[in-house]
């Protein structure tokens, strides 16, 4: 044999080697156990605002609901502001299978009536307080996390993969 080529039957064999190695990997990895996970999600009011000879107060509506407010200036300062009721995370992703909880803290607004429909869980977070579920995430999907008076805005997701 002259130069770098290799044997067409050595070729053969380490391509045949490799595959053995990576299935063996493969098998010996096995699928991946579920997982204990905690989130803790807060019920939180972004606010932003401007004084009127800076920006005018905005013409249009906002969409309808509790979810955004627009305070209207008030007569010293000029000034007004939007707010708008969001979860922070607003969305979190898991596998399939895993424990989940979720820890949620009200910060702003008085009470959050809220459902995690598709793990029946229904609940209403009040401002001070924490309440805490724990379900299996036993289906694939993307669910909702809602606050039924906080509409359109305080909408989450939790997204749930499948496991690998």
């Amino acid at each position: 044999m002259s130069g770098n080529k290799m044997p067409p039957w050595s070729a053969l064999r380490l391509l045949a080697l490799s595959f053995a190695g990576l299935a063996g990997a493969v098998a010996w990895s096995g699928a991946a156990s579920a997982e204990k996970r905690f989130f803790t999600v807060l019920a939180v009011e972004p606010k932003g605002g401007a004084t009127t000879d800076k920006e005018p107060l905005p013409a249009g509506p906002l969409p309808p609901g509790g979810g955004y407010v627009i305070a209207s200036p008030d007569e010293k300062t000029r000034r007004w502001e939007v707010s708008a009721y969001v979860w922070q995370p607003a969305q979190i992703t898991v596998a399939q299978g895993d424990e989940v909880t979720l820890e949620f803290v009200g910060i702003h607004g008085a009470a959050h009536p809220t459902t995690i429909a598709a793990f029946g869980q229904t609940f209403t977070l009040k401002r001070g307080h924490a309440h805490r579920v724990t379900f299996v995430a036993d289906k694939v999907g993307i669910f909702g996390i809602v606050c039924d008076t906080h509409q359109p805005s305080m909408n989450g997701e939790l997204v749930v993969m499948p496991r690998r």
